[in-house]
């Protein structure tokens, strides 16, 4: 994105993103595009995840209106769902859904700015049993990989959210130990903001739920 002015924002995904637990507006990217719109009262914004989502639920719901608002800064975090809820991990699914997502999103938005993040390798706030806990962990870890390389593929900022130290933080998790709590969002709100600026030069002026006041 040749210029750090964002004037449409559409954030995809899942839970993570949706939120749960959380009120409307303090999910981390409406922080996020609180903050650019402090900048540009004028910027849109669609926050169109939804809670569970796998990958090809995001690819069959969400990519075209995403692409419909025009936005040159676009979020899309997903695969969790995939991993989670399926009775086995299905990291090849996710690896042709995101792929496809990735690709109709640069092919639809040629310019914008695409942004997604590795998902953690464990869950030290949940209550797994370890067969269980090893066998999501080894599949998260193959989900961050394929993540990785459709990220490098297609020219994709990732936010590395893996091995992040706020995992080890109870006060970043809600109360089943897996979804942000409203102070996790305003923490991915705070760290994204970090790691676009350095990489865009976008002014991102969060309020006191993150970086600084404008």
């Amino acid at each position: 994105m040749s210029d750090p002015v964002v004037r449409a924002y559409a954030a995809l995904g899942d839970s993570f993103t949706a939120g749960r637990d959380t009120i409307d507006g303090d999910r981390w990217a409406d922080l996020l595009a609180a903050g650019l719109q402090r900048s540009n009262p004028e910027m849109r914004y669609e926050n169109l995840a939804v809670d569970g989502a796998t990958s090809g639920e995001v690819l069959a719901q969400q990519v075209a209106p995403a692409l419909a608002l025009e936005p040159d800064l676009i979020t899309v975090i997903c695969g969790a769902n995939d991993v989670l809820l399926a009775t086995r991990p299905d990291v090849p699914t996710y690896e042709r859904n995101f792929d496809e997502i990735l690709r109709q999103l640069r092919e639809g938005a040629p310019e914008a700015m695409l942004v997604t993040a590795t998902a953690p390798e464990g869950w030290q706030f949940m209550e797994l049993r370890p067969r269980t806990e090893a066998r999501l962990i080894e599949a998260t870890k193959e989900l961050n990989a394929v993540t990785r390389a459709a990220a490098e593929r297609y020219g994709v900022e990732c936010l590395p959210v893996a091995g992040h130290p706020a995992l080890q933080d109870p006060a970043t998790f809600s109360a089943d130990g897996l979804h942000p709590s409203a102070t996790g969002h305003g923490t991915v709100a705070r760290e994204s903001a970090l790691f676009l600026s350095a990489r865009l030069g976008i002014d991102f002026k969060l309020g006191e739920e993150g970086i600084r006041d404008s």
